[in-house]
């Protein structure tokens, strides 16, 4: 009986997330983060001068927002909503829609591919690191000539 007054309540704690699918751990990458301008890499002086990436739970995935101001130009925003199973979510922003995008989980990283026609276009992987306070994300795109350029953007969760 004392093993059942133990058991009842954890279950009825675990029921509505069974009823519904959900997890009964929270997704890390879930948060707000700053991009870290000083530990970042990017090609030929391309690295923002800051931006905001923010990613919360969606019904159907993850929504991703991001904010960025380039080194030159103009500052855009970019948002999608995408589940972990590789299927293609159709990415918009301030300058309209932009390539679509898949998301995968691959250990504990995440992998997004971007899409031109039936070609990769860039391929970003996300980890995390220092007790999941800091984001990396190593993208690999292509030029005009069709050399990979990468790019390692350091990100700290906001508090």
């Amino acid at each position: 009986m004392k093993t059942l007054r133990t058991i009842i309540p954890f279950c009825i704690a675990l029921f509505p997330a069974y009823l519904w699918g959900a997890s009964t751990t929270a997704d890390p990458f879930l948060g707000r983060w700053v991009l870290d301008v000083r530990t970042s890499h990017y090609a030929a002086k391309t690295c923002p001068k800051s931006m905001t990436i923010e990613m919360t739970q969606a019904q159907r995935g993850v929504h991703y927002q991001s904010h960025t101001e380039p080194a030159v130009g103009e500052a855009f925003d970019v948002e999608y909503t995408a589940d972990y199973d590789g299927k293609p979510a159709i990415v918009t922003g301030s300058k309209g829609i932009l390539l679509p995008v898949s998301l995968q989980r691959k250990g504990d990283a995440v992998i997004a591919t971007y899409r031109n026609a039936f070609q990769i276009a860039a391929t970003s992987q996300r980890v995390l690191s220092d007790h999941d306070h800091t984001m990396t994300i190593t993208t690999v795109s292509y030029d005009s000539a069709g050399n990979a350029v990468t790019n390692v953007g350091v990100y700290r969760k906001a508090k």
